[in-house]
């Protein structure tokens, strides 16, 4: 009798479908957050600017 558990519950009552619900948001989160960057990163863009970077750093010494 102690050791009845509703369906979806652990024993501690923890809802399992919300948690799971929860933790797919969370990973649903994580990929927007780094395709976000990814999209607003122009690597081409970035070399450049080292490439120039670099080249005023040599003038200067």
């Amino acid at each position: 009798m102690a050791n009845q558990q509703q369906p979806n519950k652990t024993q501690a009552g923890t809802n399992v479908q919300q948690v799971r619900q929860q933790n797919a948001q969370a990973a649903q989160g994580q990929q927007q957050f780094g395709a976000e960057f990814a999209t607003e990163t122009d690597a081409q863009q970035v070399k450049k600017q080292n490439q120039q970077a670099e080249a005023k750093k040599n003038q200067n010494s």
